[in-house]
Formats: structure tokens, sequence, C-alpha cells
């Protein structure tokens, strides 16, 4: 049985583990059903969604040759983790949280974010940014600056 370690560790894909993990990925962006583990006894768990796309993503990751860390979060962050994860300063984040962009509560003189609260954020921010990109790229067309036959760069 695997210990869990405190701290979190990339995971890099071994030479011999290259064709299981392909497969893998394959499958796993294919199957339209819910995957199920099944353990050695032969008792069958249907994987939840949210492990599914953990699952997914890190496979697709390691088949791509990218080194995989899984890090794992407090659901109450102090300012500056909450500044790490919107990859900000911790001033920029004190701001949004004086303007109240963002929910905080203060534990004595200690501001603390709500992990979902912040999800929520970043989720809203990444909107934002993809709208002012389309309006960008619906003027510059417009305006005849955006050559025709250039992908959209608001696509995915």
């Amino acid at each position: 049985m695997l210990k869990q370690k405190a701290s979190p560790e990339s995971v890099l894909l071994q030479e011999k583990e290259q064709e299981s993990i392909a497969q893998l990925a394959q499958i796993l962006s294919r199957e339209s059903a819910q995957p199920k583990l099944v353990t050695s006894n032969g008792e069958e768990i249907i994987l939840p969604e949210s492990v599914c796309n953990i699952l997914r993503q890190a496979v697709q990751a390691m088949a791509s040759e990218q080194a995989v860390s899984i890090v794992r979060h407090n659901r109450e962050l102090t300012t500056q983790q909450a500044a790490n994860i919107l990859n900000v300063s911790r001033p920029f984040l004190v701001k949004l949280l004086d303007e109240g962009a963002i929910p905080c509560i203060k534990v004595g003189s200690h501001r603390r974010i709500q992990l979902k609260d912040l999800i929520i954020y970043k989720e809203q921010r990444k909107v934002k940014r993809r709208q002012g990109l389309k309006e960008l790229t619906q003027f510059l067309q417009e305006e005849g600056f955006y050559e025709a036959g250039i992908q959209d760069i608001t696509q995915d």
C-alpha cells in the first residue's frame, strides 16, 4: 500500500509505462460512460465526475510527457496562498479584497479567503477576459486590422 506524503511531489512518466498511459489517455478521451475502478477482490466503484476530471487531466499531461503534481489546498486560504493561485501579487489581492471583488473573512487582523470564492472569482475573470478579447477582435475586424483567415484568438 502507498503511503501518502504531506508535501506534493511531481510524478514523471516512466518509460515502461508510456504505452499504458497512452492507451488510458485514449480511453478517457473517448469514453462517454463514467469510468469505474475494480478492486482486486472484484468490487466495482464508479468514479465521481470530479475524480474523472482530475484523472483525465493528469493522464493527458503524462501522455504528453509532462510532469504532474497535485497540490492540496485548505478550504480557507491566506492572502498569500490566494495570490499564488491567481498568479498575482499579495498587495494586488488585498486591493481586490478591500474593493469587495472577492469575499473574505477576518481572523483577528488576518484575512482568509474561501477557496470556493476564489475559484468563482477566477472563473468570472476568465469569462470577462474572453468577452474582452472577443469584442476587441470584432472591433479590429470592423476596422480592417484583422485579416480574414487568422484564427479567432478567443476560441479554445
